[in-house]
């Protein structure tokens, strides 16, 4: 029955999850830690940067993580990985066929000026869905934790949108500094 689900759930999110894997991870959350209850809130930031660090895009490695930590077993991740490319292989295929004939039709180009600023908002919905107390700490709570996390986040948003640093050195070097700071 969890291969079911899985296929299910995961085929839906790939389905509809347009704009890519960061603009998917608000329906993952939403279907794997709020809906079904697979893994937890501080789980899903795991996955989030495990699937960040590891190749291949981020809605693939967490379908696959998820897929093997509900089942416990490697038939959940294929069975949770093919569920979410699933959808896009037929609508790729489908949309090929198509798309270089009618890409400069008015009706096309309108439908995509519409959904330009929705997969912005899913992107922004993805980041907000991430600032949470797992992830941040607390002011009251746990000021060390949330001082760090902040800087951390503040250093890395600075340095990606007017540096342009290259954001494989920034996740390693978020990494070093959790090390070196949290143990």
């Amino acid at each position: 029955m969890i291969y079911l689900q899985l296929f299910y759930t995961f085929f839906k999110i790939g389905l509809f999850g347009f704009g890519g894997g960061y603009a998917m991870l608000s329906m993952i959350q939403n279907e794997v830690v709020t809906q079904h209850h697979w893994v937890s809130a501080s789980e899903f930031t795991d996955i989030v940067a495990i699937s960040q660090t590891t190749p291949g895009p981020i809605g693939i490695n967490a379908a696959t993580y998820v897929g093997f930590t509900s089942t416990g077993s490697v038939w959940g991740s294929v069975i949770a990985t093919f569920a979410v490319v699933l959808p896009s292989f037929i609508l790729m295929l489908t949309i090929s066929k198509f798309f270089l004939k009618y890409q400069k039709h008015p009706v096309v180009e309108a439908v995509f000026k519409g959904l330009r600023p929705a997969i912005v908002g899913l992107l922004a919905s993805a980041a907000l869905l991430l600032m949470t107390s797992d992830n941040f700490g607390s002011p009251t709570d746990d000021p060390y934790s949330f001082a760090i996390s902040t800087l951390l986040f503040v250093a890395t948003f600075i340095g990606t949108r007017r540096y342009k640093l290259n954001p494989i050195a920034l996740i390693i070097g978020c990494g070093i500094a959790g090390l070196l700071l949290y143990a």
